[in-house]
Formats: structure tokens, sequence, C-alpha cells
């Protein structure tokens, strides 16, 4: 299911979806899979709840979707380390 974060309480961690159908979803901050910092305005793709439930796998539709299934590589492990050195 498709939709687009339109409200998200900070000190609640929790937010609003619309999908593209109109429907509004309730969702908490920890059922994003890639978070990047402010989630409102940002388009997702998640899959739908069941009645009672919060939406799984919301996954912001922002940057290369292929960050979602990347591990840290050993190179920037690396170079972060060189940095604090």
């Amino acid at each position: 299911m498709q939709g687009r974060i339109i409200k998200f309480h900070q000190s609640l961690n929790v937010g609003v979806i619309k999908t593209q159908e109109g429907q509004k979803i309730r969702f908490g901050s920890d059922q994003v899979i890639n978070p990047n910092g402010r989630f409102v305005g940002h388009e997702v793709d998640f899959v739908a709840p069941q009645p009672g439930h919060l939406p799984k796998d919301i996954i912001l539709l922002t940057g290369s979707i292929w960050s979602v299934f990347a591990e840290p590589s050993n190179e920037a492990s690396e170079l972060h380390s060189r940095k604090d050195a």
C-alpha cells in the first residue's frame, strides 16, 4: 500500500499516513524501516494493517530504495574510524 505521511508528533513518536485512496492510518516511528529525520511529507510504501493494528514495514520512498536493504560497508566503517582517530 502507498501513501504520504501528513502528520507526526515527535514527543509521542506517532503519526498519520494518508493513503492514495484517502484513508488515514496511524503509525508508530518504530514501524519505519529506513528513518532519515523528518517524516512529514514523505511518500511511503507499507504493509496494510489488519483491523485494530498498526501498519508494518513502512519504507520512506526517498533517496535510493536500496538503502533499505544495504548494510554498512567495511570501507565506510574504516573511514569513520580514521576520522575519529
